[in-house]
């Protein structure tokens, strides 16, 4: 993640929070009163997010003393203290809840993305996320499934080609769709994979004649998924999506796909339960 990205994202969090002030904080804490904090976990999972904080801090007030006690991507206990902060209470009471939602909702996403790679570890199936993230934050929530295990699908709709069904449906065909792509991607010299969405054996097979760099399964049956499977025959990368869950997961990795996609990561993720205990020195 580029730092100025980072820090675009982190501005911005806390122009819309705060705005023209903290009206609640400067009005009960008059003067500088100096204070401590500790980031307090309160459900087991895997911390995400500290190393933004530390640069959130250091925007926002300079001042503030921030020290992590744990690394990001690191499994954390209920009753653990994830990181301390010390300096001006005013400025951890205004910087709080900025904070602990980057921190929660990070720690989230990276938490379920963990159980999900825990329950196909004993595959070759590898977990990707989708572009399904919250407008804006996609960097941060992709940053989180790496931080959990998991592995960054396409960033946005520049850098892989992925042939949907509308865009099958536009172009006339599969093999018109995948062929124009080709043709498009030798013209402008891009790197960029090819994929194509397929949603049944026929179109599988129509995929596998244009020899794409992967092929989705989108929706396929269990059965469905081992035949496709077994057709493909190692010829192109196969990512299995669509309402995968953890209680099918497994099943579907131990049909030998390459990839699962699972949206829920980053659209339905929740927030890890952590707190910031603050009090005056």
């Amino acid at each position: 993640m580029k730092s100025s990205d980072l820090e675009k994202i982190i501005r911005n969090a806390l122009s819309e929070d705060i705005g023209r002030g903290d009206i609640t904080t400067t009005a009960t804490i008059p003067g500088a009163v100096s204070g401590q904090g500790i980031f307090l976990v309160k459900q087991n999972g895997i911390i995400a997010g500290l190393e933004l904080l530390d640069t959130l801090f250091k925007i926002a007030d300079p001042e503030l003393k921030f020290v992590r006690y744990f690394e990001d991507g690191s499994p954390v206990n209920h009753g653990q203290v994830a990181a301390g902060i010390t300096g001006n209470a005013g400025s951890m009471l205004t910087l709080e809840r900025t904070a602990l939602n980057f921190l929660q909702r990070m720690s989230g996403i990276a938490t379920m993305t963990g159980i999900f790679v825990e329950k196909i570890k004993h595959t070759k199936a590898k977990i990707l996320d989708t572009r399904k993230t919250v407008p804006g934050l996609r960097t941060i929530d992709k940053l989180a499934v790496k931080l959990g295990g998991g592995t960054n699908h396409r960033v946005g709709l520049y850098d892989m080609f992925l042939i949907k069904d509308n865009h099958i449906a536009v172009a006339g065909s599969i093999t018109k769709a995948v062929q124009a792509c080709k043709k498009f991607k030798s013209l402008k010299s891009l790197q960029a994979n090819i994929e194509v969405e397929t949603t049944n054996i026929e179109e599988v097979k129509e995929a596998l004649n244009c020899m794409p760099d992967f092929i989705m399964l989108d929706n396929f049956k269990l059965d469905e998924m081992t035949k496709a499977v077994k057709l493909i025959n190692g010829k192109c990368l196969i990512e299995a999506s669509g309402g995968i869950s953890e209680d099918t997961i497994k099943a579907v990795a131990e049909t030998g796909v390459d990839f699962i996609s699972v949206g829920a990561l980053t659209h339905s993720a929740r927030a890890l339960d952590i707190s910031l205990e603050i009090t005056t020195m």
